[in-house]
């Protein structure tokens, strides 16, 4: 399997074996395995996992799981806890969807704060074919009949040309421990359906199902690059993209052959279904001003142009700040720090600055979204409260409350941002170093 894997990530080009990669870890069976594959092949790796809250007690064993895994292969840890179900009523999406949104998000960003150089997931061929299935029953274009690729942007599957019975060959070989998600097991779940109730059936009229579907996505690639080189044309055409949003110039795709298919494709970065897309070319010659959602973006229909700007995610997920570091962002708020001697500092005891005693304080700090539960001792008192009541006697709207930060300590509550500081954290005589955080909205 080694063997098999090795040739794989050789033959697509996956990665080198100096590049440092982030491993998505469920602490499932295929990603626990694609763990031990890479660390047999010797490759630099960190773990990354996501507990998304579903699962109660189960998800909490998972991430301690993981974490040990991790330890195992003396790999940096990161992990990110999401309030998945807020996220996916408010976006109107399904709760797969919408983890799968929040979770690919967040590698990225982790990726680029520490610097590695791909992500990994443990799809394998059994996934592949699934997924052309689900999108056939479904309804797709090009891109669903090509299955999962080996490798997209900076997203690499090196074990993708693995079945699922190599991967319990491997795992009884080796002896290797994993965590069952007993979710897998129903047919709640469109995915699981197709595993376990269409897929048989297709594999008694094809025994080698798998590798044929392999096999069709592959040609469908070929046959897709050729539609490539024909959007790429007109994304220079059309596109122009600066920090604030990604401009998508009409003009130049009035005249394109099939206009819905392009623009589709053109937009496939910004993740807009093929239903949106046509609803879209349906209001190219309506007024301005029109606007259309995606899980990750919003595209508003300006005169001669289409406007894409970012969705705010950070509400559902973390921003963290290492020490040393002098600004940070958290959607339309940033955040100016400063490290400033105690002998010479100016108390400021506005509710938009946090003062606090450095020596108090454990990086990386986290900025992230109240949770119910959470408690901090108001600057000035010496009980805990909980913040959900703090945020009722300060009289913060219920509109207002949702989007209320704080920024955590180890597992301690700094300050209520925007509102107090926790009196743990304040600045005393016996304070050495002053941290002051600054509040700006945009």
């Amino acid at each position: 399997m080694l063997q098999k894997v090795s040739g794989f990530i050789e033959m697509h080009g996956l990665c080198l074996p100096t590049d440092k990669i982030l491993v998505a870890v469920s602490g499932g069976i295929d990603s626990t395995v694609l763990c031990e594959v890479l660390h047999q092949l010797k490759y630099e790796f960190a773990v990354a996992h996501c507990n998304f809250g579903l699962r109660a007690e189960d998800a909490e064993a998972d991430q301690l799981f993981v974490k040990k895994l991790a330890k195992k292969y003396e790999a940096p840890f990161f992990t990110e806890n999401f309030n998945t179900r807020a996220f996916a009523e408010q976006e109107k999406l399904s709760i797969q969807m919408a983890a799968r949104t929040l979770r690919y998000e967040w590698f990225e960003q982790v990726r680029q704060q520490e610097g590695y150089d791909y992500i990994a997931t443990a799809h394998h061929s059994n996934d592949t074919t699934e997924t052309v299935l689900l999108h056939l029953t479904k309804g797709t274009g090009i891109a669903g009949l090509h299955g999962i690729p080996a490798k997209n942007g900076r997203i690499i599957r090196p074990l993708l040309s693995i079945t699922k019975d190599d991967i319990y060959e491997y795992v009884t070989e080796r002896k290797i421990i994993w965590r069952e998600d007993t979710s897998n097991e129903t047919t709640k779940y469109q995915r699981n359906k197709i595993r376990h109730e269409v897929i048989p059936v297709l594999k008694e009229i094809n025994p080698n199902l798998e590798e044929t579907v392999q096999q069709s996505a592959e040609r469908v690639s070929h046959a897709e690059a050729i539609v490539a080189a024909y959007i790429a044309q007109l994304r220079e055409q059309s596109i122009k993209e600066t920090q604030e949003a990604v401009y998508v110039a009409l003009e130049p795709l009035r005249t394109a052959t099939g206009l819905p298919v392009v623009l589709h494709e053109l937009l496939r970065p910004y993740n807009f279904t093929y239903s949106v897309v046509l609803e879209l070319v349906e209001a190219l010659d309506g007024i301005s001003g029109k606007q259309f959602e995606s899980p990750t973006h919003i595209i508003v229909k300006d005169r001669d142009q289409l406007v894409i700007t970012q969705r705010n995610l950070s509400s559902f997920g973390s921003i963290l700040i290492h020490e040393g570091d002098t600004a940070a962002e958290a959607g339309n708020l940033t955040f100016s720090i400063k490290y400033v001697d105690a002998e010479t500092y100016k108390l400021n005891t506005k509710p938009h600055v946090a003062a606090l005693d450095a020596a108090q304080l454990k990086f990386p700090l986290k900025l992230r979204s109240w949770q119910e539960g959470d408690w901090f001792v108001p600057l000035g008192m010496n009980g805990k409260k909980k913040i959900s009541d703090f945020l009722i006697d300060k009289k913060v709207p219920a509109n207002l409350k949702s989007q209320t930060l704080v920024l955590v300590s180890d597992q301690s509550i700094a300050w209520v941002v925007g509102q107090r500081p926790d009196n743990r954290f304040k600045v005393s005589d016996k304070t050495e170093q002053v941290v002051e955080i600054t509040l700006d909205r945009r």
